[in-house]
Parts: C-alpha cells; sequence; structure tokens
C-alpha cells in the first residue's frame, strides 16, 4: 500500500455522539478518493468511524503504507496527533499528511507534532500533484496548497487557486467504504436511515464566528441536474429513507433552487431532506419549491434574540424576519430548526432573555444551543485573541476549550444555557397539556437562573 486515507474518528470513544446517534459518511475523503480514482492514483481508505484505535493501529502497522493522509477537524484532532505518535513507532518510515479545517492556522504545531505534510485548502488537485511528487514526478517545492518539512526547516508553498468548475470534481466514492453501518444507526435510533449530500463549496457570508479554512469565503455550486443526478444514485445503490444537505446556505440561489426543484419534478423524485438556509434567502415561492422537492426540515440560523448580539456577530440578518421565517415554515408543513449562541463578547443578561423571548415568539420545531468558542482564523478569534484567559495545552486540547474574558464567567453561561432550553420547552409542554413536565421544566429555568445571578455577583 503506498497511499492510505483516514479520518481518525471513532464513534464508540465518542460518549456523547453515542447518545445522539446521527453517523455521516466523510464526504470530504470520499470527494479526494474519487479525484485520485479518476485520475488513477492507487490507495485504501480507512473509515474509522465504527472501528477502533487499536484495530486501526493493527491495520498500519501491517500494511506500513508510504503515507497516511488523515482528514483533521475539530473533533479529531487530539486524537490523530496521538496516532501520529504511534505511527512513528509501528511504521516508522510511513509519511504524515494533514488537511482539513483544522490545519490552515496550525499547520506549524502539525508539523511539530509529528506531521511531514499539510494540504491547504481543497484537498484534490493538490494532493494529486503531491502523489505525483511522492513517485519523482514533481517537486514539493513547486505544488501550490502544500506545506512541508524537511531537513532544511517549513516551507510554506503558495496557496492554491480554489476549484472554480465543481461540475467537474467526479461524486464521492461511497464504494470505497461501507454505508451499511450508517444507515442501520440511523434506522434503528431514528426510525429512518439517511445520507448526506452536498451541493456547494464555500459561503458568501462573513459570520465572525464561523470558520472558511477550506473551502474560502466563496460560492460554487454543482449544477442541479448532477445533483439530481447523484440523488437518483443514492437511491438506487442505498435506498436511504432521507436525505442531509450539508451546504451552509442550501436556498442561497433562488435560481438554483428553481431549477433543483424542476428537476427533481421532472424525474419524478421526492425524498424526504432537511437542510440549512438564512431567513432572507426564503420566500414563499422557495417554500413551495422545498415542499415539492421532499424537504421536511429547514435550518434558519439566528444564533441569539439581540439584534445587538447579531450585528456583532456579523451575521447580516433581521432577528424578526428570522421568527417570521420559522413560522412561515409551519403554513407549509416543513418543520423548523435554529441555532442559538450564548457567551459571545459582550453579551448581557438583557441579550439572554431577548433569546428566550425570540425562541418563544419564533417557536422553532428544534433548537440547538452552545456556549461561543474562538476558532482560530476566524473574526472573532482575532477580536478576544488578546483577552484569552484559558489556552490549555494544543497538542491535548481543541479551541473548543479556549476561554476568554466575557461580560460574566463561564460557568454563568453553562447556566445560561440551562435556563433557556428548559424555560423555552417549558413553554412548548404546556401547549401540548404535558403540564407536569411543564412544572418540572420550569423548576430546572429558575433553578439555573438562580445560579446564574450567583455566577454574575462572583465575577
Amino acid at each position: 500500500m503506498s497511499i492510505l486515507l483516514t479520518h481518525g474518528y471513532f464513534l464508540a470513544a465518542d460518549a456523547t455522539e453515542q447518545k445522539i446517534m446521527k453517523p455521516y459518511p466523510p464526504l470530504g475523503l470520499l470527494y479526494l478518493s474519487a479525484y485520485l480514482e479518476e485520475k488513477g492514483v492507487e490507495h485504501a481508505l480507512i473509515d474509522t468511524t465504527f472501528s477502533s484505535e487499536e484495530e486501526w493501529l493493527m491495520e498500519v502497522e501491517k500494511s506500513q503504507p508510504q503515507v497516511i493522509a488523515f482528514y483533521t477537524n475539530l473533533m479529531t484532532k487530539v486524537t490523530i496527533i496521538r496516532l501520529i505518535a504511534k505511527v512513528k513507532t509501528i511504521s516508522p518510515k510511513t509519511k504524515i499528511l494533514l488537511g482539513g479545517p483544522d490545519v490552515t492556522y496550525n499547520w506549524g504545531n502539525y508539523l511539530a507534532a509529528g506531521g511531514d505534510f499539510i494540504v491547504e485548502g481543497e484537498g484534490e488537485e493538490t494532493f494529486y500533484e503531491f502523489a505525483q511528487a511522492l513517485h519523482g514526478d514533481q517537486n514539493y517545492a513547486e505544488i501550490t496548497g502544500l506545506i512541508y518539512k524537511d531537513d532544511f526547516g517549513n516551507h510554506k508553498n503558495k496557496p492554491r487557486v480554489k476549484i472554480k468548475e465543481v461540475d467537474q470534481l467526479p461524486m464521492p466514492n461511497r464504494k470505497k467504504i461501507d454505508l451499511k453501518p450508517y444507515l442501520d444507526a440511523w434506522k434503528t435510533n431514528h426510525g429512518k436511515s439517511t445520507l448526506s449530500i452536498s451541493t456547494q463549496r464555500g459561503c458568501p457570508y462573513t459570520c465572525q464566528w464561523c470558520s472558511t479554512a477550506v473551502y474560502g469565503q466563496s460560492y460554487r455550486r454543482r449544477s442541479p441536474q448532477l445533483v439530481v443526478d447523484e440523488i437518483e444514485q443514492l437511491i438506487a445503490d442505498y435506498q436511504p429513507d432521507a436525505l442531509w444537505f450539508v451546504d451552509d446556505v442550501f436556498t442561497v440561489s433562488h435560481k438554483w433552487i428553481e431549477a433543483f426543484a424542476k428537476e427533481m419534478q421532472t424525474r419524478k423524485i421526492s425524498i424526504p431532506f432537511e437542510c440549512i438556509t438564512r431567513a432572507e434567502r426564503l420566500t414563499e415561492a422557495v417554500f413551495e419549491q422545498l415542499k415539492s422537492a421532499g424537504c421536511f426540515r429547514v435550518w434558519i440560523g439566528a444564533e441569539s434574540g439581540s439584534q445587538r448580539i447579531i450585528d456583532l456577530m456579523d451575521r447580516k440578518v433581521d432577528v424578526d424576519k428570522v421568527a417570521e421565517m420559522i413560522q412561515l415554515a409551519k403554513k407549509y408543513e416543513i418543520e423548523s430548526g435554529t441555532f442559538i449562541m450564548v457567551g459571545y463578547p459582550t453579551e448581557t443578561k438583557k441579550d439572554i432573555r431577548l433569546t428566550i423571548d425570540y425562541l418563544k415568539k419564533a417557536d422553532p420545531d428544534i433548537f440547538t444551543i452552545t456556549v461561543a468558542y474562538p476558532i482560530k482564523g476566524t473574526g472573532l478569534y482575532k477580536q478576544i485573541e488578546k483577552d484569552i484567559t484559558e489556552q490549555p495545552d494544543w497538542n491535548t486540547s481543541t479551541d473548543r476549550q479556549i476561554d476568554f474574558k466575557r461580560t460574566y464567567p463561564r460557568p454563568f453561561y453553562n447556566q445560561a444555557v440551562r435556563k433557556i432550553v428548559n424555560e423555552v420547552n417549558a413553554g412548548k409542554s404546556w401547549r401540548r397539556g404535558l403540564k407536569i413536565q411543564a412544572i418540572k421544566q420550569k423548576i430546572k429555568s429558575n433553578l439555573a437562573g438562580m445560579r446564574m445571578i450567583l455566577y454574575s455577583k462572583a465575577n
């Protein structure tokens, strides 16, 4: 074996994700695999999701690959750093290449941790040229998008120009891995099997907390015809019950959505799917088109109920518009979801109260909530860098564990999460006639509120 693609995520070691049980195949690696296969580059791919570190290490020790290429993100970073150290022991001649969203602004740390090569940004073209250089057909110094080290130190080549015509890329090489465990996990835990699909690269918006390390601030999209081709293939090969579009803003182009809906209708395809979008990119016509194509849930982000905080995030969205679109989704019998973030710089109790009021008014079917954390390379990170109060050892932590000076201490916002979740859900339970459950949730909300007061005074 010459080249091994892998990603280092082990579901069995992730207690949180085991409770959620919504695993998806590693699309980025499958795109890379398809591109390499099309170019005639031999490679293996180990999907670690349903495996174990022990099994993975046994395979590496047995095969002794020339190069192991890791897809790396916040979730897998610490595990991959640990695996790199073990690879250097059991297969000392193996070179380590890393790509993915976490490497762009941390490449020096990854090289110091045992990496030999870094692919910055999109991986297909850079990795293909790297594979040629690996066999002496090209010089590493000539490959844009490649960072590497040798006996003379670290070398960062010029960034690679992004792939403009994404229609030229082959579909993800899903045949390279076993998708049955993914489908079974979804079916067993949620009653329906689900697969992920991507239609675009990049995002044209400038949200300060969001990383654009791989695809950049751009918008490049596959044609509706090719996307529906892929949907047909997924249905024929795997018979999923539903699809998840991983795009940042699925309805960013109304022209594209209209063409996509027409293509689905022409081919008489209607498969349930969910997607993410923005309130100002939704209209009655767009909802009609989404519904006709099979959309059963749309995620509409606001991140906060406070317009002041939304503006600080550079979200460029009106919180009232978000609430309006969440309500409009109900008209078309499409479920709605929204995202909430607390603990953003300068956030106050008033902002949190506005968030609770917004969620009650908008009444999304689902909402997720997290405490803000700064990802290196984002506008948020640059803003709070001088105010970092806790930055654990890089090799054994992630950006999620970085803390910074906020209006109140971090424990305050942990309680804020509990208050928001319980107060909003108490209202939902009461409307559904679940009075005992509503009372319990209200008590939890009040207790969290009391703890918020204590933590705010301790600041």
